[in-house]
């Protein structure tokens, strides 16, 4: 009985291990640099996207990058030096897609992580992350899932987040045991 929850682990881990290593390096490795530059960084996504950017928003902001998802009742102002990185796997998310005109036309960057290039998102972006899973448009180059919906894409776009904030950690020398002093403490 207990056999088919250790076939799902492996298939999800499989999957996913699948799914990074088809991620450009040098796209990540230029989206850290976007980031690092960047006064601000703001997030926007929709559903199960958006709880995996929200993580990541407090990640950064753990390592002293200030992080804002958009929707958040504190949002400030997004200026052109700042930065806008969209959650969206098939880059037809309506919100996603209007969130990142209006930044554009505020002159910030605007960063699409998702999994069709051709998307409206993607007309937006200076730069393109691709995580090529499978999405609501059933795309021929994405990676098939065994997994419910858009899992593998939500799972790898979490995974990302802590990959990328672990190496900015790694970049700025950060000494990771202090940083449990921003660590939330009214819990």
């Amino acid at each position: 009985m207990m056999e088919d929850i250790k076939l799902a682990m492996d298939l999800t881990l499989g999957e996913l291990t699948k799914a990074l290593d088809c991620i450009d390096l040098a796209q990540v490795d230029r989206l850290i640099d976007e980031i690092c530059k960047a006064e601000k960084v703001f997030f926007v996504g929709v559903g199960r996207v958006l709880l995996a950017l929200q993580a990541w928003v407090k990640r950064l902001n753990h390592i002293g990058i200030r992080a804002i998802y958009v929707g958040a009742i504190d949002e400030p102002a997004i200026t052109a030096k700042d930065l806008l990185i969209v959650g969206s796997g098939s880059g037809e998310s309506v919100f996603p897609a209007a969130i990142a005109r209006l930044a554009r036309g505020t002159g910030a960057s605007v960063v699409q992580i998702g999994s069709n290039r051709s998307g409206t998102v993607a007309k937006y972006a200076n730069l393109f992350v691709r995580i090529p899973c499978r999405t609501k448009l059933n795309l021929p180059d994405e990676i098939d899932s065994a997994q419910p919906m858009s899992s593998l894409f939500e799972q790898t776009l979490f995974m990302l987040g802590d990959i990328i904030s672990g190496v900015i950690i790694k970049r700025r020398n950060i000494n990771i045991h202090d940083l449990w002093r921003f660590h939330a403490n009214l819990e």
